[in-house]
């Protein structure tokens, strides 16, 4: 990406490997929903720079400094590189840190064949599992570090506003961890289609009416738009808890009856940033990992678009122009 909208597949010398880093052949790159505002309209840290962090990838070289890894290895990346040095990061909470580098949007990332990777974030996975599962570890922490937000229990009821690869990711694990009834809303029918495969029992279009869903002690919102997020409040029964994923584009107000209802209900908001505990990169991350090897959280039904990495400038249009749902879209160099 050399600016917003101008998106280019070219040729650049092979990286040679790093000291304390591997070098990581990518095997497959998922797209967040991140990188679409910041590669067609607002642009990242750094340009030109090339984006892409939801990766795994097989290690090609090994950097001096670096043991217990083997060449052909497949691992996942966690994106974020943290700053060991500062306060949050010693308190626990390494997102929270203002200085942390990461891959795809502060430094290059792994829509490309080739990415140093520091030894901090080689995370080995189990033998034979499938390379797009793990390049899926990063969305399904997320939704697991939301969810670990609020106190949630088995037999409650669980809702997710937002059904990207996230959401539906967050109505797996509710299901994983026993909700009684999970609710999912969205703006398109096939979303809300993969959102019943993934195991929600109430769907609804956004804007129906909701007079007839359940209150939920848990409301995930992984759209970030402005009714959506008064949609979720007003979705949460009193003493509930909002978790706020979605990035907004756009300035959010609560109404009237959105903020009277999360006060009179004593309704508590959080906000979720990335996927990260300690220790770095956290039992999100062991507990991503060991459902997706094992299959309790399924990934197939959520790939749309499964594309060579040549094809990304033409996707990244057709994200332009809407002219498509896509889920889940994998580029595979």
């Amino acid at each position: 990406m050399y600016q917003p909208g101008d998106i280019r597949v070219e040729d650049v010398p092979k990286p040679a490997v790093k000291a304390g880093h591997a070098l990581v052949r990518v095997a497959a790159c998922g797209v967040c929903g991140s990188d679409i505002p910041r590669m067609l309209s607002k642009g990242a840290h750094v340009m030109p720079l090339i984006c892409g962090h939801e990766f795994a990838g097989f290690i090609e070289e090994i950097g001096s400094g670096v043991e217990g890894y083997a060449i052909g290895e497949l691992v996942t990346v966690p994106p974020m590189i943290p700053d060991v040095s500062s306060d949050q990061y010693a308190r626990g909470f390494p997102s929270r840190s203002e200085r942390y580098d990461y891959f795809g949007s502060r430094r290059d990332g792994a829509y490309a064949e080739y990415v140093n990777v520091p030894l901090s974030n080689l995370i080995k996975v189990p033998q034979g599992m499938d390379p797009i599962a793990a390049s899926l570890v990063d969305p399904a922490a997320i939704a697991l570090h939301a969810i670990w937000k609020a106190d949630f229990k088995a037999g409650q009821i669980g809702a997710v506003v937002g059904c990207g690869p996230i959401g539906l990711f967050a109505i797996q694990w509710l299901r994983v961890m026993g909700a009684k009834d999970i609710v999912a809303i969205d703006i398109a029918e096939e979303k809300l289609a993969m959102a019943r495969e993934a195991g929600a029992t109430h769907t609804l279009l956004s804007g129906a009416a909701d007079a007839e869903l359940p209150r939920c002690q848990l409301v995930i919102e992984a759209a970030g738009h402005p009714s959506s997020i008064n949609q979720a409040v007003q979705l949460t029964k009193a003493g509930g808890h909002v978790v706020f994923i979605g990035i907004p584009t756009s300035e959010v107000a609560l109404s009237t009856a959105t903020f009277s209802h999360f006060l009179r209900q004593e309704i508590s908001l959080h906000g979720a940033w990335n996927s990260f505990s300690a220790p770095f990169p956290g039992d999100e991350w062991t507990a991503s990992i060991d459902k997706l090897a094992s299959g309790e959280l399924q990934w197939q039904f959520m790939i749309t678009h499964d594309l060579p990495l040549d094809e990304l400038p033409a996707m990244f249009k057709r994200y332009a122009d809407r002219s498509e749902v896509a889920a889940k879209v994998i580029f595979r160099p």
